[in-house]
């Protein structure tokens, strides 16, 4: 593990996906961190890739804490066997939680939820309420087509080419983690004149 994060967000997730491929990702993932005694930060539950990224922290021997609302305890996903569970009131303050306590973000394939919460993050990182680094896991190709839709975006101009360049896609861990600690924000507005 590259030096430089000590608690990382990974953004996946509750669904297991069809390719036997992401769940295999989700666990490596978490033993990684593990290895590199990186605490992760997460969701808090334990169903779906969510929950394999926090039981691959934990069979790692590494620390874990899920944020998590009242509604998905009720539900009975949160995950009891993190280091430690914070359960919030409502998504909003769940996310916000999750930013404070992070250094980085990766995102693994997911749906609306792991995409909303990679894109707010982006976001925040643009117009510089934080400039911590989001980096995606583009297992077995998943992400290509968010890759496509981002050049034609920028190719639109919607979006900057710096803020373009914001977005870390890598198909391994290693090189993943190798871009995100070697990121740096750019300096330039978000607004295209």
């Amino acid at each position: 593990m590259t030096p430089g994060f000590e608690r990382v967000c990974v953004f996946s997730g509750s669904n297991p996906g069809t390719r036997p491929e992401y769940m295999e990702a989700a666990r490596a993932f978490g033993s990684y961190l593990a290895d590199g005694g990186i605490h992760l930060i997460c969701g808090g539950a334990s169903v779906g890739r969510m929950g394999a990224v926090a039981d691959g922290v934990i069979g790692g021997g590494g620390r874990v804490t899920g944020v998590t609302t009242r509604h998905h305890v009720a539900e009975d996903v949160a995950h009891h066997g993190l280091t430690e569970l914070r359960v919030v009131d409502t998504m909003h303050e769940r996310k916000s939680v999750m930013v404070e306590l992070s250094e980085a973000f990766v995102v693994l394939p997911g749906g609306f939820g792991t995409i909303e919460e990679a894109f707010e993050v982006l976001t925040w990182t643009q117009l510089r309420v934080h400039v911590k680094p989001v980096g995606f896991l583009n297992v077995a190709g998943y992400f290509d087509p968010l890759l496509t839709f981002l050049d034609h975006a920028l190719v639109e101009g919607f979006l900057r080419g710096e803020h373009r360049e914001m977005v870390v896609i890598e198909n391994s861990i290693d090189r993943l983690i190798v871009r995100l600690a070697a990121f740096n924000p750019p300096v330039i507005e978000k607004w295209i004149r």
